[in-house]
């Protein structure tokens, strides 16, 4: 299963508890779905504490429980990441709670499980001390996530060895999970999982009504089982997930090595690499399949890249797979965090080339050309009005569909808002296609964008760069570019005119932006384009300039003696 985004976390609650045959009800429930800022920082937040002690002790220690994390977490730095957070939120609760106990007779032996889901972002924080337990329900399995603190006794059900108020110091475990669209979190209290089969439980849970509507159904069910103590459940359903955020990508991608590439015929999570696609500079592509389907998985290079460098590259592909979406544009596809063992990329497969190997072979005419430089266009346009510079268009990243289709490729050196370049990272790039500005230093723009399109489309329909020099020298010099009907006489005005000005060497001379370009593209035959200053002929053809030359002089000269 995919991972698909929709813009913001959105999640629906369902609480019961009831007393049962006890003569109070010790357990308490509770969530905060948190403000639109604080679930974007702190998440939103669901609870069950249960609570143990004589008299009203164990009721107090498990309202306050609940009631003092939420306060005390919501409180915390954002930045302290939401492990740490919780722990610090629970502490103080837990030291004074241990005090209680030990000095007030009404609350003597008071303590509390807790078991807590903290949801941010697209991933589940599990926070959990005590018997109580959190379940998960994905694709109608039922799956727990946690484990009792307890230990049974031949006289006793149970005993606990560790809950909040138990001892000085608060042991709580923590987990996180990733998120999934419609995946259901169960939290019960021991009344109804001592009651209720696991079997039981998941048919319940599979009913996927009301959260509110599940959670009493849960509780009625173990009542009617012939539970002896109060029974307590929440249900919390994932009904939306965000888009992927930097900092949680990287916090996934931090987990996943980067490892030495794989051969053809190796398996990886499950896909089986078929046959090997390209060899780049930084990564080797294969094509692979899993199930009935076929996929293309790109690997970094170790030995070519840094992992840094590498990982930054696999965020911002996720990134930009899950804010982008255009028929121009590969799609990527986010693979469930604990599906995947290592740093890769997964993409749908596309059968066809890349624009590289078709200009290996027959020239292309200029429909055909004019077609496949007007949608690669749309796609780069898809991308600014996003905010994102692809900053490494050439052939070998444009992939030619076998049915016409048009996709842009890599975009693991995009340059994304607010994200800077990783330490370390070299001038965003291939030789030939970038633009002057970028051997000044300059981080990627629009404009060289369209520089490194224009290149692009200079190849496509002449065969050659705009500059003599432009793949020889590390820094080649950028005068006038050549002019496209010299390089191919029959090329209409028009299109000479957009590829010339695609690739002047100032930005402020090329189009303003891309859609302009591709307006000329898609208008060009019908409207009268203008030229740019015609090419003299030194810059048509120099040697043909020398020639005239050395032939003036040279009648110059016989002149001369004629009429000396």
């Amino acid at each position: 299963m995919w991972l698909k985004p929709s813009g913001e976390l959105k999640l629906a609650f369902g609480l019961a508890s009831r007393t049962g045959r006890r003569p109070d009800n010790q357990d308490f429930v509770a969530a905060y779905a948190a403000t639109p800022d604080e679930r974007v920082t702190h998440g939103a937040a669901a609870m069950l504490a249960d609570g143990v002690g004589g008299a009203k002790g164990g009721r107090i220690s498990a309202e306050l429980a609940c009631r003092s994390f939420v306060e005390a977490y919501y409180s915390q730095p954002a930045t302290l990441g939401v492990a740490v957070a919780a722990e610090r939120a629970l502490s103080g609760f837990n030291r004074w709670l241990h005090g209680m106990a030990a000095s007030d007779p009404a609350m003597a032996g008071a303590a509390t499980t807790f078991s807590a889901l903290v949801l941010r972002d697209r991933f589940a924080h599990v926070l959990h001390v005590g018997d109580s337990r959190i379940w998960r329900l994905r694709e109608e399995t039922l799956v727990r996530l946690t484990t009792d603190h307890a230990v049974a006794r031949p006289e006793q059900s149970h005993i606990l060895y560790r809950a909040v108020g138990l001892e000085p110091t608060v042991r709580l475990d923590y987990a996180i999970r990733a998120l999934e669209p419609h995946d259901r979190f169960l939290i019960t209290s021991d009344g109804v999982h001592g009651a209720v089969s696991e079997a039981v439980l998941e048919d319940l849970a599979r009913r996927r009504g009301p959260p509110d509507r599940d959670a009493e159904a849960i509780v009625e069910a173990a009542l009617s089982l012939g539970s002896a103590d109060n029974a307590s459940a929440v249900v919390i359903d994932v009904v939306a997930l965000p888009d992927p955020d930097h900092a949680g990508l990287a916090a996934l991608a931090a987990g996943l090595p980067v490892l030495a590439t794989p051969k053809a015929g190796e398996t990886v999570d499950g896909f089986r690499l078929e046959r090997e696609l390209a060899d780049g500079e930084h990564s080797k592509a294969f094509q692979a399949v899993s199930g009935d389907e076929r996929f293309l998985l790109k690997f970094p290079k170790p030995q070519a890249v840094a992992e840094h460098i590498a990982r930054e590259g696999f965020i911002r592909e996720l990134l930009i797979g899950a804010r982008v979406q255009s028929p121009y544009v590969a799609e990527v596809l986010q693979l469930p965090p604990d599906s995947q063992s290592r740093v890769y990329t997964v993409m749908p497969f596309y059968p066809g080339r890349t624009l590289e190997a078709v200009l290996k072979g027959a020239p292309m005419d200029y429909a055909a050309g004019v077609a496949v430089a007007a949608k690669l266009a749309r796609g780069v346009s898809a991308l600014h009005r996003m905010g994102v510079i692809h900053r490494d268009i050439k052939p070998e990243n444009v992939q030619i569909g076998d049915h016409g289709e048009v996709r842009l490729l890599d975009l693991s050196a995009a340059r994304i808002p607010g994200l800077d370049d990783p330490p370390g990272a070299e001038t965003p790039g291939s030789q030939g296609y970038i633009a002057p500005e970028l051997y000044n230093g300059e981080g990627g723009s629009e404009a060289s964008d369209q520089f490194a399109l224009g290149a692009t489309l200079y190849r496509l329909f002449t065969g050659r760069f705009p500059f003599d020099d432009l793949q020889a020298l590390q820094r080649p010099g950028f005068d006038s570019p050549a002019d496209p009907i010299v390089l191919r006489g029959d090329m209409p005005a028009w299109l000479a005119y957009a590829l010339r000005r695609a690739v002047q060497a100032r930005p402020e001379d090329r189009f303003d932006d891309v859609t302009e370009l591709l307006h000329v593209l898609e208008q060009g035959e019908a409207k009268a384009i203008p030229r740019l200053r015609p090419a003299s002929l030194a810059e048509r053809n120099p040697l043909l300039l020398w020639r005239l030359i050395a032939l003036a002089l040279g009648l110059a000269l016989i002149a001369s003696l004629i009429f000396r």
